[in-house]
């Protein structure tokens, strides 16, 4: 498996049967300059949404058609891109599980909001933000957290999937701070890998995940602060 960090929460994961991508927000991104979206979308299969934020759903639309990639997300999100053209969709809410080519996607609960505001200024809500935990056949499990604060059913989530690697938003502000998500992963995961993302995009944000990375200190979890567009290979 290799993955890689593409800035923000976007995020390349390859494996033998798929070419992912999660939360492509790439136009716009400014952790994204410098790489090439041709190249980064090269042969992709699927697209995972974990919620209707545009700094999540990004270039979705476009790269669906331009791929032809199948693309998750919750089913109000999943309807509102039907009607911008995209054709192949696969839908789910909280707690269902769906099955693609060489792994499974289940909706988890994420402590966040999902509604984009259109060209009319007017608000679509957009479903339930989620996390997203991710089972391969043949490969290590991940769970993409989302955009979410710390919530105690943490540990369910982890007793039920055992995620081997996590995708963790440290940001502030729109998200749990890098101290507090530190604090989640210690006391509700065990995780073996930990990739920190959702910081350095925006000015009012967290620019470094160095409270993350302090708060983890002494545990026995793998923290990589990944540079855009470095990947790790598992």
């Amino acid at each position: 498996m290799k993955i890689t960090w593409l800035g923000h929460s976007a995020f390349r994961i390859e494996t033998g049967k798929a070419k992912i991508l999660l939360d492509p927000f790439l136009t716009h991104n400014a952790s994204f300059s410098g790489q090439d979206i041709k190249d980064v979308s090269s042969g992709a299969t699927h697209i995972l949404l974990t919620h209707g934020h545009g700094d999540h759903v990004g270039d979705t639309v476009a790269l669906a058609k331009e791929t032809g990639a199948v693309v998750l997300a919750n089913a109000d999100l999943a309807a509102w891109l039907g009607s911008k053209g995209v054709d192949r969709i696969e839908m789910g809410n909280t707690g269902g599980t769906i099955t693609l080519g060489g792994f499974s996607v289940t909706f988890t609960n994420a402590l966040h909001s999902s509604a984009q505001i259109t060209e009319d200024g007017i608000s679509h809500a957009l479903g339930n933000a989620n996390g997203l935990m991710l089972h391969f056949d043949d490969e290590a499990s991940i769970f993409a957290m989302g955009d979410t604060d710390i919530f105690s059913d943490m540990t369910l989530i982890n007793e039920l999937h055992q995620p081997d690697i996590g995708f963790v938003p440290v940001g502030d502000r729109f998200t749990m701070g890098g101290a507090v998500a530190a604090l989640a992963c210690q006391r509700y995961f065990s995780f073996k890998t930990a990739i920190p993302c959702h910081y350095g995009t925006f000015p009012i944000i967290d620019q470094t995940a160095d409270k993350f990375v302090a708060g983890m200190e002494g545990s026995e979890t793998d923290v990589k602060a990944l540079k855009p567009a470095e990947s790790l290979s598992i």
